[in-house]
């Protein structure tokens, strides 16, 4: 096994003309090959040494997607170091506190953007000493240095000591840590999780077995680059290829950031995409937004040519299988008329999207799968480095999270650990090379998640026949029937938020009550475009009763007879329904950085909504509290 930096010195060896990375310099993306990222990565460790960093330092990385990021991590390796990496979505001055202090972080650096939240908390940092910026802030205060000073640092040290900075980064052993990662901390404080050199090497030659790069494929990573998924699947996996990754163009918010991706997917045309749930329901709603603009004619043809994919497509397994053949002709004409626009949209050389959550509904993967770009579902955990399982274009099975990676174990397990045969739902239990090691100065929950070299996932799943994995939800997020039954909300939720044009959020409940009840943020937008085809006003309490009963037809869809009827269990459906005026959010943080759902948090807000939702007068979603939110809502 490998540590990082001989991988990359491997690596550069390889592949030394090749281009890694690329950015957006002014209007055209600029490459640097992996020989002159190799020069920066050693001047920018050299500069840390110089400074005075020392193995097993820890140094703190809080930036937006960049080359300079992936400069800084490699640097931070190769001195030695541990990487601290920080999602720059924590908004929250106690939250950036707690991981800089826990880790004991000597150094911080930051972007531009992110600067202003370690300088507004550095009285609080007492051993914090220097930060690093990678951007001109045009006057530096004390105890700050440009990233430019210690690239020159780093060279004049490489001048002088080039004989111990060698020794330094091959002194670097494979149980060392490189990163820790801290948990959203939703439900306690975060925890860091420590992944070695080991992990990370581990991990991705598993990907490899799920996942056919070559050298001439580029990826823009989408996610934020601290994201254990984009880190592993697009910075390690495309360097141990001779691969490249792009970093979208930053704007000065995350908005204009958003704005600037399409355009950015199609400047560097990727091959793959790595994305979450998330973002594939953003790619879905915009395609179909663009076809509706086209008319209702092309938007009736356009759905004709999607039920027809999803004939043919079946679950992907069984492709063209029986009769389906047929639909060839007609899916030719489907993709004369739609799909190679839409792929020229996407860069015109996408050939899929890795899907990295948990769960994504089938209806998602279906959809694209039609598109002719499919979105394989995959399943990991960052204390399993991430990667566990996905589909890939040899085998897959829609609905499921694909086959296990290769060199990893993986069990499902009743409450009491023993071992369950396939069909059986249990715990997902892992172990192999890539299993964390260990949380950062919290032996206990190490101990608890990590018993006997296996890795408690803490998730639902099981094995079907076939050898597909399917993952069911967490079980902190279980719905618990009052007869003790308990069954995943999440797939319910993605569904009903997917299928129905009117429901932006949703949170199902059930905590050993009676029957299952719903906390749900209606489309703002779409439900006054409802109202206004009605020839009614959003201000009224009509037009907020006909809104009401439209988002009761739209979930009525889930029971006999309606469109998708037999989806779901009926008896967990909700019963009652609560309308909610305000969005979930990571700035209410009532959605954590990756943009799941903060469960506990929800119900602590909403208590007394819950409580309500189990009144007969509740039952009745014309009840005077859902008119009153869906008036304030379409008010707001």
């Amino acid at each position: 096994m490998e540590t990082i930096p001989s991988f990359f010195e491997n690596c550069c060896s390889r592949f030394a003309g090749n281009i890694y990375l690329r950015e957006k310099a002014g209007e055209f993306y600029v490459g640097i090959t992996y020989s002159e990222t190799r020069l920066r990565v050693h001047q920018f460790a050299a500069g840390l040494m110089s400074l005075g960093i020392q193995p097993g330092d820890r140094v703190a990385l809080i930036s937006e997607g960049r080359n300079a990021w992936v400069i800084c991590e490699l640097g931070i390796l190769f001195a030695g170091a541990i990487n601290v990496p920080l999602s720059v979505k924590l908004t929250e001055p106690d939250e950036l506190k707690f991981r800089l202090n826990h880790s004991d972080a000597r150094m911080v650096i930051a972007s531009g953007i992110q600067v202003g939240k370690i300088r507004n908390i550095r009285a609080a940092l007492p051993q914090l000493e220097t930060i690093i910026l990678l951007d001109d802030p045009g006057i530096l205060n004390a105890q700050e240095l440009r990233y430019e000073q210690v690239l020159t640092a780093g060279s004049d040290f490489l001048d002088n000591f080039a004989e111990i900075f060698t020794k330094r980064w091959q002194a670097v052993e494979e149980d060392d840590v490189a990163n820790i990662c801290y948990t959203s901390g939703t439900t306690a404080d975060p925890k860091g999780i420590m992944l070695t050199h080991a992990n990370y090497i581990c991990n991705v030659h598993q990907g490899y077995s799920l996942m056919d790069i070559r050298e001439d494929y580029c990826t823009l990573l989408i996610l934020p680059w601290d994201h254990a998924f984009a880190h592993t699947a697009g910075i390690y996996c495309f360097m141990g290829k001779g691969a490249s990754i792009a970093s979208v163009k930053w704007g000065k918010s995350a908005q204009e950031s958003l704005r600037n991706l399409p355009g950015n997917i199609r400047e560097i045309r990727p091959r793959i995409l790595l994305s979450v749930p998330a973002l594939a329901d953003n790619f879905k709603k915009n395609i179909e937004r663009n076809v509706k603009s086209r008319g209702p004619f092309v938007e009736k043809l356009f759905r004709l040519g999607l039920k027809i994919a999803y004939w043919h497509n079946r679950e992907g397994w069984n492709r063209g299988a029986g009769m389906t053949f047929l639909a060839k002709p007609l899916l030719k004409i489907f993709d004369l008329l739609f799909l190679r626009k839409m792929r020229e949209g996407l860069g015109g050389q996408l050939e899929f999207f890795v899907g990295g959550g948990a769960l994504l509904d089938i209806e998602f993967q279906r959809f694209f799968y039609a598109l002719g770009f499919p979105m394989f579902q995959g399943y990991g955990l960052t204390e399993a480095s991430p990667i566990i399982s996905s589909n890939t274009f040899h085998r897959q099975k829609l609905g499921s999270s694909g086959i296990v990676v290769g060199q990893m174990d993986l069990k499902i397990c009743d409450e009491q650990g023993k071992n369950l045969p396939a069909g059986k739902h249990g715990e997902i239990v892992v172990k192999g090379a890539n299993v964390m090691k260990g949380y950062w100065k919290n032996d206990a929950s190490t101990q608890s998640v990590i018993r006997d070299g296996w890795l408690h996932t803490g998730d639902l799943g099981y094995m079907d026949a076939d050898g597909f994995l399917y993952v069911l939800g967490r079980y902190k997020s279980l719905l618990i029937a009052d007869d003790g039954e308990k069954y995943s909300p999440e797939g319910m939720e993605e569904s009903f938020s997917g299928e129905s044009v009117f429901i932006d959020q949703c949170m199902l409940y059930n905590n050993q009550n009676p029957y299952t009840v719903i906390l749900l943020v209606p489309d703002k937008e779409k439900i006054k475009e409802y109202l206004s085809h009605l020839g009614l006003t959003s201000e009224t309490e009509t037009g907020a009763a006909k809104a009401l009963q439209k988002i009761e037809e739209e979930l009525r869809e889930y029971r006999t007879g309606g469109r998708f009827a037999g989806r779901f269990p009926q008896r967990w459906l909700p019963v009652a329904i609560a309308i909610l005026p305000v969005r979930f959010t990571e700035e209410n943080h009532l959605l954590n950085s990756t943009l799941k759902m903060v469960r506990g948090r929800i119900v602590e807000q909403f208590r007394e909504r819950l409580d309500y939702l189990y009144t007969v007068e509740a039952r009745d979603i014309l009840n005077p509290r859902n008119i009153e939110s869906m008036k304030a809502l379409l008010t707001s």
